[in-house]
């Protein structure tokens, strides 16, 4: 027990190391990439996100809930779920401009994926214009192809079907009020 006691007490009364007058070193900042973390908020049958990152709002419907199969014009159950979206543009948006995105999956070749996403998003845009009732609001509509995929088509060199799913898509970007 002394001798544990006065190894304790050596250590503690004894002058930290110096450190030698010629010694130099290289000092090197940490620089880690920050990522904003985005919540998302899905329905319960996967047809419909929404997140939120500052006061910028994304609703995203999956095609499959808007449109049959390599198909553009609306189905009869999307307009329920676009009056919907549109109710919420005119409950918490700030006017200005509202984006009407379209994606596809990667089946297709590229050119035709980003003309199938136009269609879409000129469909969808069509389709809210009718059903907002605010004013100062303008629609963009602009159709990405297979670029931008929510989750990865491909995992393993396997094919997903629920990615590609999720990644068939129209998103509906606005800015909400303060």
């Amino acid at each position: 027990m002394f001798r544990s006691l006065s190894l304790a007490l050596s250590l503690v009364v004894s002058p930290a190391p110096s450190t030698p007058p010629d010694a130099t070193g290289v000092v090197e900042d940490l620089v880690l990439p920050v990522e904003d973390v985005i919540g998302e908020v899905e329905s319960l049958d996967g047809t419909q996100s929404e997140s939120k990152q500052g006061r910028e709002v994304t609703v995203a419907l999956t095609s499959d809930v808007l449109f049959e199969l390599d198909k553009w014009k609306l189905t009869g159950k999307a307009e329920q779920r676009l009056k919907e979206v549109a109710g919420k543009i005119d409950a918490e948006g700030a006017g200005g401009v509202v984006k009407i995105e379209g994606h596809t999956d990667d089946q297709g070749s590229d050119s035709y994926n980003v003309t199938l996403s136009q269609r879409r998003a000129r469909a969808v845009q069509a389709a809210v214009r009718g059903l907002l009732t605010g004013s100062g609001v303008t629609l963009q509509a602009k159709g990405y192809g297979e670029s931008r995929p929510k989750l990865p088509n491909l995992v393993d060199g396997k094919p997903m079907e629920k990615n590609r799913a999720r990644n068939r898509r129209v998103e509906i970007v606005f800015t909400a009020k303060q």
